[in-house]
């Protein structure tokens, strides 16, 4: 096969700067990583309110939990101040209009407190309820123009009769049928917060809202069911009167919708969409007219994905573009005319805000996970650093390679090399394979808890993140390329890029391991059956491993059917087996790990069961099913998250650096320090 090895236009290599006393990274350290999550402009100019995500610290004796997230404004490069006590973790951060508040949600503690709306004074004084709901949590909200008026999403009432059955044993869930909308409001916070809010009649399930600058009219997104399916592939853009609630026109875009975002002078309403209902995501720009719902396309066929866009004052709209592994900055008139290009460097932009013509940016590098940067002519100047720590890692180079797949396609991926070089003869090599498929890793940050990154560079593994066919920021067409199409050139394209980095000495071909969650865990099925020959370890995270099992046990069997399989499993029974892991288990020599949260309802765990007690009483080869109770489609806490990135690191060291006689141990000791081991060792 003939390869070649690329380097990309924009950020081909990153090296942080190596102290004295630099040390590899390691799963620990990936606890500490904080992340700025959120970002709103003040409309007055003063400063830029930033929400910063850190997990709960386990490792100091903190209880286990999800992400917890903390207001924070900055004033200046540099001047970050927290606005709120370090025990209130809040979320939808945003200034008022008129910038006199930063509100936000919060939950008090508390068995009966509801998910309130909340705002702090920006010149002084402490924070207070604006509104809220006594028989629901508010889940999202919107400024009207005058800051008075506050338009509420909220969760479905509560149903106090249900809750009085079940706790008398009466629980039976009805599948589907019972569902509940959320609910529309409006409230006026001059009228106090124990003000009831006033309802907007609405049928369908919101999930996003935005008002006109005349405060007039709504944009809001909705599905006709509270099914993810249809939240998927059926939510539209409805323009609705403020005060009734009618609607006004629809936008029937055929597909996925993403970000909306209304102008200035409320005459166009610009929206990311797909271009039709097999799009796998919504990509491409529009422009529509709310007046009656009609939309034209500005970005179609183009080889980028739009993921956000901003009006500015002057009328300008500010898009997120990425592409490929990079990312930029377009300004577009309002006719859809391309203005200009801001061209970021090694930045990847991943969210953007706009007050009057001041735009901020939450974005980050191969050095950096995601601080603030605020546009300053034709460059972004960082504002935030919450991970000063990461000058005392030892970081390997990282840069973006593109290789020709075996029929001619040129595929594009991320390389983090061995801290310190790859010895002669090449390293033990991780791929960590994006899920989706309909998505990208970036030349950004990649060091997570699923993904080894900087841990696996440490360790003295060449990590690779490949953009397999199938991912988007390279075009609708190379993203349907993996239709109709399961385990074929999509996963080909993973093999043909060990060739690749062999012959750019990086890796040793007989100890690469794969890894991934979702899609990515199917990947990882696959390397670890299929391909078995190719791959000498396979951690698979939530992964499949049955196709026509799988279609019987998700919540998105339609979004399958039409952005993936493109037929049902009862048109190709044969060809659905042929595809599936389960089908190829008289290959599978390569040892693997499978992990799977237990309430996982997108790829149930059943996939799970059935790769492992295949293996298991078919052949002789190393495998082990591991659950995280609580967990879904992915590990939210602290602990799932640790364990899970310590069991995986263990199996590919095991099978890619030592001699793979023995399974690791099933459990591992706790670092001191960990809220487990504290209470093991007070237990005894």
């Amino acid at each position: 096969m003939k390869t070649q090895l690329l380097a990309s236009v924009t950020l081909l290599a990153v090296t942080a700067a190596t102290p004295a006393m630099a040390r590899p990274m390691t799963p620990e350290d990936v606890l500490k990583v904080k992340d700025v999550t959120d970002v709103s402009v003040s409309p007055l100019g003063s400063g830029i309110a930033i929400g910063v995500s850190q997990l709960p610290d386990i490792s100091g004796g903190a209880k286990n939990g999800t992400s917890e997230r903390q207001l924070r404004v900055v004033t200046a490069a540099g001047n970050v101040q927290d606005f709120l006590p370090a025990d209130m973790h809040v979320s939808a951060i945003q200034y008022s209009p008129d910038g006199r508040m930063i509100s936000f949600l919060w939950k008090p503690d508390g068995d009966d407190a509801k998910r309130g709306l909340y705002a702090i004074p920006v010149n002084g004084g402490g924070h207070r309820k604006l509104a809220a709901l006594s028989d629901g949590n508010i889940t999202g909200y919107v400024w009207g123009p005058d800051s008075r008026t506050v338009y509420l999403m909220a969760a479905p009432a509560a149903d106090k009769a249900r809750k009085k059955e079940s706790k008398a044993g009466f629980n039976a869930k009805i599948y589907e049928e019972e569902q509940k909308f959320k609910r529309l409001f409006a409230t006026d916070i001059s009228a106090g917060p124990d003000a009831e809010p006033r309802e907007i009649p609405f049928e369908g399930q919101i999930s996003a809202l935005e008002v006109s600058a005349d405060g007039r009219w709504l944009a809001a997104a909705a599905a006709p069911t509270t099914q993810v399916d249809d939240s998927l592939m059926k939510t539209r853009v409805q323009i609705l009167d403020a005060a009734s609630g009618n609607r006004r026109a629809l936008v029937e875009t055929p597909g996925k919708i993403g970000d909306f975002e209304i102008s200035p002078d409320g005459k166009t309403l610009s929206l990311i969409a797909g271009v039709d209902k097999h799009d796998p995501a919504a990509t491409t720009l529009y422009l529509v007219d709310p007046a009656n719902g009609s939309f034209r396309p500005v970005t179609e066929g183009q080889a980028n994905a739009a993921t956000d866009t901003e009006w500015m004052a002057n009328g300008e709209l500010a898009v997120l573009m990425h592409v490929g592994a990079q990312s930029e900055l377009r300004f577009y008139d309002a006719s859809g005319a391309l203005l200009r290009s801001v061209n970021p460097g090694g930045l990847i932009l991943r969210d953007i805000d706009t007050s009057g013509n001041r735009l901020a940016a939450i974005a980050d590098a191969p050095e950096h996970p995601r601080e603030l940067f605020v546009l300053d002519g034709d460059r972004f100047t960082r504002w935030s650093d919450h991970n000063s720590w990461l000058k005392d890692i030892d970081m390997g180079t990282q840069r973006t390679i593109r290789y020709t797949a075996r029929d001619g396609q040129e595929v594009e991926g991320i390389v983090i090399e061995p801290v310190g070089g790859a010895p002669r003869g090449g390293a033990p090599t991780i791929f960590r394979v994006h899920g989706g498929p309909e998505a990208h890793d970036s030349n950004g940050w990649l060091t997570n808890y699923s993904g080894p990154g900087q841990v696996g560079a440490g360790a003295g593994y060449t990590v690779f993140y490949p953009n397999y066919r199938g991912s988007t920021a390279y075009g609708t067409a190379f993203s349907k390329q993996h239709q109709n199409d399961y385990a074929g050139k999509e996963f080909n394209d993973l093999v043909d890029a060990i060739g690749a980095l062999e012959s750019a000495g990086l890796t040793d071909r007989k100890k690469v391991g794969i890894t991934g969650g979702s899609y990515g865990g199917y990947a990882s099925a696959w390397g670890a059956t299929a391909l078995s020959e190719h791959f000498a370890a396979s951690v698979m995270f939530v992964g499949i491993s049955n196709q026509i099992s799988k279609f019987g046990t998700t919540d998105i069997p339609n979004e399958m059917f039409l952005v993936h399989s493109r037929k049902w499993p009862w048109e190709d029974w044969q060809g659905m087996l042929d595809v599936s892991p389960i089908a190829h288990v008289d290959k599978a020599k390569t040892p693997i790990l499978i992990l799977h949260g237990e309430n996982d309802t997108r790829v149930a765990p059943s996939q799970s069961y059935e790769l492992y007690r295949n293996i298991k009483v078919r052949t002789d080869t190393p495998v082990r099913l591991v659950l995280y109770p609580g967990e879904g489609h992915g590990n939210r806490k602290a602990a799932a998250r640790y364990d899970y990135n310590v069991r995986m690191m263990r199996w590919m060291d095991t099978y890619l650096k030592g001699d793979g006689r023995e399974m690791p141990p099933p459990r591992f000791d706790l670092p001191e320090g960990f809220s487990g081991a504290s209470e093991a060792k007070a237990e005894e």
